[in-house]
């Protein structure tokens, strides 16, 4: 089964991926939060901006409908071919976040959302925008924070060993509270952090529930019993409409000097 050497994902695993996304992008909020990052960017007519990681590339058609010249650049080429399948005008390239196809200087916006959590290295990701941004330029981080799951449970204590264990599976679970501070440090201003918080009472998060409990079983950070009888009980809420599960979205944005 050939795996992509960047991602380390095949093409099943990508395509799985890109369901998942498509979950989140109808999820209630998800679109007037994309909207929100579209306007911290500035975008104007003739705004050259990249969307890092772009996936599907619903992002990269929703900022050229507001008249910017936007491009996705994704490492994952199926991911690619999806994307210009589904937005046969956009523009989309075979591209990491470390190293960007654009030239100094030539962006007018940077825009990256739920990718800075998969990079071993955010800082380097950080110096390769403003690299490509022009003095003026606008950047947009969207992400979570991988701890701040809050759900409620009759076993308190397993659910928050349940989900540190998930996180310390992410590679950089706690990116977004870094954040602010690595665009410091690289020499942006006017770094901004807002949160939008999604809230489920019914059944429609449970695959998130039963993913986080089987990732947490697979670490041994809890037994099978113990991630059988934690989703039996979320299941049972979600019957009922008493399943809580919260998640914060982090938008960071900041100014290349």
């Amino acid at each position: 089964m050939d795996r992509n050497q960047t991602t380390g994902r095949t093409s099943e695993e990508t395509d799985a991926l890109i369901a998942l996304l498509d979950v989140g992008d109808g999820m209630p909020g998800a679109a007037e939060l994309r909207a929100r990052s579209y306007d911290l960017l500035d975008l104007a007519p003739g705004t050259a901006v990249v969307d890092v990681g772009c996936g599907s590339g619903r992002a990269v058609a929703e900022m050229a409908a507001r008249g910017a010249r936007a491009v996705g650049v994704d490492p994952d080429e199926r991911m690619i071919a999806v994307a210009a399948g589904r937005r046969p005008d956009g523009e989309f390239r075979v591209a990491d976040a470390y190293a960007l196809p654009f030239a100094d200087g030539t962006l007018r916006g940077y825009r990256a959302e739920k990718v800075f959590h998969i990079l071993d290295d955010p800082a380097r990701a950080i110096g390769e925008a403003r690299r490509v941004l022009a003095p003026g330029g606008r950047l947009v981080l969207v992400g979570q924070d991988w701890d701040t799951f809050v759900i409620d449970s009759g076993d308190a204590a397993l659910t928050r060993r349940i989900v540190h264990a998930r996180a310390d599976l992410v590679t950089a679970p706690r990116v977004v509270r870094r954040s602010p501070g690595l665009l410091l440090d690289a020499g942006f201003t006017d770094v901004t952090a807002e949160a939008r918080t999604v809230v489920f009472t019914d059944a429609t998060m449970l695959p998130l529930l039963a993913d986080l409990a089987g990732k947490a079983c697979a670490a041994g950070a809890i037994s099978d019993a113990q991630a059988e009888g934690w989703l039996a009980e979320q299941r049972e809420r979600g019957r009922r409409g008493r399943l809580f599960l919260a998640f914060p979205l982090f938008v960071t944005a900041a100014t290349r000097p």
